[in-house]
């Protein structure tokens, strides 16, 4: 019985460690901060190609460090958008690790 136990608890704490790094969880955070100008594909909305957003598929974002693509979500990149500064909007630096992750995955 207490192997049993053990076992339930130690399978527990591995899904509690594995669940925020799934692909799903990176989407949700993207759908819920990024989506809105930068569409569900990548690819822009209206308001965000006309506010310059790239797509995710252009070499200039898959060619982009995660470090860059961290730095752009969470202070606006190289010019400091104030627009895309989400570092002061509830975007962790866990979070924007994972959103730069995620947006190499749409091409």
């Amino acid at each position: 019985m207490k192997k049993v136990i053990l076992a339930i608890l130690a399978t527990a704490f591995a899904l509690f460690l594995a669940l925020p790094n799934l692909s799903w969880a990176q989407e949700d955070v993207y759908k819920a901060k990024c989506a809105g100008c930068h569409g569900a594909d990548g690819k822009g909305t209206a308001a965000g190609l006309k506010m310059g957003a790239p797509a995710f598929s252009s070499p200039t974002v898959q060619n982009a460090t995660d470090a860059q693509l961290v730095d752009y979500i969470e202070n606006g990149g190289p010019q400091k958008k104030a627009t895309h500064a989400f570092a002061n909007r509830g975007v962790s630096p866990a979070d924007a690790a994972k959103l730069a992750a995620y947006v190499k995955t749409l091409k």
